[in-house]
Order: structure tokens, then C-alpha cells, then sequence
């Protein structure tokens, strides 16, 4: 029974001590969200319903605009990054407008 007391004294002083800014005890649990899949047909609708050029996606990114075509050709992949990339930018139409001025 003790120990149980004992475990959330602990608890409580170490959210405390967060809360004053001290993190070096804190764990954080992380969740990976799965992304889906893009294709060169995920390509071109995510291009098309974010109203952007091939260019302008391109832009968003950070990749050439012969990397843009290359997906949407089926010619190549995008990777990891860039399909998290493509994930956010659909799931928040906004962030388009941070990456790129139009």
C-alpha cells in the first residue's frame, strides 16, 4: 500500500517539476500515424485539389519540378518524406500558403 502512495508522490513532484520547466525525467510516447500510400494518380489529385502546378508542388516541397512530373509519370516514388509531405499539405490546405507564396 505504501508503494502506491509512494508512486504518486513521485508522479506528483515530477509534474511539477515540468511544469516549471524541468524536463530532463519526462518521457514522451510517441504514436506514428500511418500515411497513406502516394502513387501517380495520388499525386496528380493531391496536385489538382490543393490547385497548385506541377511547379508549385514541386515549390511546396523542396523537390524539382522534373521530380513532380517523374511521380505523376508513374516514372518514380515519392519518398517517405515527401508522402508525409503530400499527407500534411491535403490534411491542411493552409500550410500550402506558408511554403510557398502563389
Amino acid at each position: 500500500m505504501n508503494s502506491f502512495f509512494e508512486e504518486r508522490k513521485s508522479g506528483a513532484e515530477e509534474a511539477v517539476a515540468f511544469k516549471s520547466g524541468e524536463h530532463s525525467h519526462c518521457r514522451a510516447v510517441v504514436k506514428e500515424i500511418p500515411v497513406p500510400e502516394y502513387g501517380a494518380t495520388d499525386v496528380a489529385r493531391a496536385r489538382a485539389a490543393l490547385n497548385l502546378s506541377q511547379r508549385g508542388l514541386a515549390s511546396a516541397l523542396g523537390v524539382s519540378t522534373r521530380t513532380v512530373e517523374a511521380w505523376e509519370a508513374g516514372k518514380n516514388i515519392p519518398s517517405g518524406a515527401a508522402q508525409r509531405l503530400l499527407y500534411l499539405l491535403e490534411s491542411d490546405s493552409s500550410l500550402v500558403t506558408r511554403l510557398i507564396t502563389r
